[in-house]
């Protein structure tokens, strides 16, 4: 996604209830699995830093990672840390990376024309005995011009998702569905409405992400908490979304 469609629609997203409800549901499985404050925690492609307040107030060590300088300087506050980096350039051979108890790519490698070299960066930043979490918008048939405008190769299957990670040394222990409920909805929108000619590519994402009257967001809010838990136990179906959890043995 480009600079400018990041620093156009933050706001908008950080008041969206469905990045809270992911963050939400990323704390609980982080918690699931093990991985409890004060551990530390990488955030890569913090993006608009949801996920990354989240984590803080939580309690973890938590550091965010980016590509885009400008997001990382609106997110920088005394005492945060914040990495700039690119997942598709390796890592320099003379610097070693951290490693962390559990390294977080939310809507990251659908962005990444090659995302099992992505998965396989972002695994050697997990140390023994820690996670990867990966996190892609699913199924196919639901791509759209909403898609397109925010840099997305791709959306997923669960053996798609399962086949990013072939080369990355990890054991998968999870892949499950989320946003059951959102499927019936985007598949209405698809065709309702394409860009014109000379749309704002940021005016497009804004349109996608405009919430219904109140209380529509506080009804958002409350479906997604009802749904966190089937998701988690990997009883939803189907969804928006696909989730992986993936854990370093050795």
């Amino acid at each position: 996604m480009s600079e400018e469609i990041l620093m156009r629609t933050g706001d908008a997203v950080r008041r969206h209830p469905w990045w809270t409800a992911r963050a939400r549901l990323t704390l609980a499985l982080l918690k699931r699995y093990g991985i409890r404050p004060p551990n530390r925690v990488l955030d890569a492609g913090c993006g608009w830093g949801v996920t990354l307040e989240s984590l803080e107030t939580a309690g973890y060590e938590a550091i965010g990672l980016d590509v885009s300088p400008q997001i990382l300087g609106r997110l920088d506050t005394p005492g945060r840390r914040l990495v700039e980096a690119d997942l598709t350039q390796a890592w320099p051979e003379t610097s070693a990376p951290e490693t962390f108890d559990a390294v977080l790519a939310l809507d990251v490698i659908e962005h990444l024309d090659d995302d099992r070299a992505a998965v396989a960066t972002l695994s050697g930043l997990v140390k023994a005995g820690g996670l990867l979490v990966v996190s892609v918008p699913a199924q196919p048939s639901l791509f759209s011009e909403f898609d397109s405008v925010q840099g997305h190769r791709r959306r997923y299957l669960p053996e798609g998702l399962r086949s990013a990670f072939d080369a990355s040394g990890l054991s998968i222990e999870s892949i499950f569905w989320w946003g059951s409920w959102m499927t019936p909805i985007l598949r209405r929108r698809l065709g309702r409405r394409d860009a014109g000619p000379g749309e704002d590519p940021a005016e497009v994402y804004l349109r996608y992400l405009r919430l219904p009257p109140w209380p529509g967001s506080l009804l958002l809010s409350a479906v997604y908490t009802m749904e966190q838990p089937l998701a988690l136990r990997g009883w939803l179906p189907t969804g928006t979304s696909l989730f992986a959890v993936a854990r370093r043995t050795v």
